[in-house]
């Protein structure tokens, strides 16, 4: 039954991809849009083989390949004059690559590591696509959570976490704030927002803890 449900999958992605292509070829041929309902046939075997045989790193691995292919397509044939596939390229590939790391993905060594590569390869984008505003600072601000919470976590300090996260919130507003609008101080807002954070651990759980 598995061999035929496949095989039914495989065979209906492909007759219905070209029916498809038929179809456009005869309708609209000055607009190519069967790529995109595609897409999703191709992932339909593809999702059943893997699910039926807990292949789950092929599953990301194949995934992750039809999705840039798809991306890099499009990108190329609506609009080669800005690569913009190559800032949801390298997101993507970190889906396959967290899934060969397993477990390993919560050591505190390769979130760092992760986390270097990341935010030098949106900065180089940054600085060579669009050098005119630092926004590698968001992406950064995002990415850099998963050693700091790994590192806490992993030692179990949540209340050092809780100033550390707090510290980190501020600095990032007030950077936002520095880089975006620098004559209108907004920042002090959402840091007495964050500070309340430490505070309350401090005073519900880490001081408690102490007395008893």
């Amino acid at each position: 039954m598995r061999k035929y449900g496949v095989g039914f999958t495989v065979a209906g992605s492909f007759m219905t991809i070209a029916f498809l292509i038929i179809v456009n070829l005869l309708t609209s041929p000055e607009h190519i849009w069967f790529i995109y309902p595609s897409i999703g046939l191709l992932l339909w075997p593809v999702g059943l083989y893997c699910m039926k045989n807990k292949l789950h790193k092929l599953f990301s691995i194949l995934c992750s390949a039809i999705i840039i292919i798809f991306l890099v397509m499009e990108n190329y044939l609506e609009t080669p004059e800005y690569p913009w596939a190559l800032y949801a390229v390298f997101l993507i590939l970190w889906w396959p690559i967290l899934m060969i790391l397993e477990k390993r993905a919560g050591n505190f060594t390769i979130s760092l590591i992760g986390s270097a590569i990341f935010i030098i390869y949106y900065l180089m984008l940054n600085i060579f696509l669009e050098p005119g505003y630092p926004w590698v600072i968001f992406p950064a601000f995002a990415v850099l959570w998963w050693p700091l919470t790994i590192y806490h976590v992993s030692r179990k300090s949540y209340f050092k976490y809780a100033i550390h996260a707090s510290l980190f919130v501020s600095i990032f507003f007030i950077t936002v704030n520095a880089v975006s609008t620098k004559h209108t101080i907004w920042a002090i807002y959402p840091i007495f927002a964050v500070l309340w954070w430490p505070l309350s651990m401090y005073y519900f759980v880490y001081r408690r803890r102490l007395e008893e």
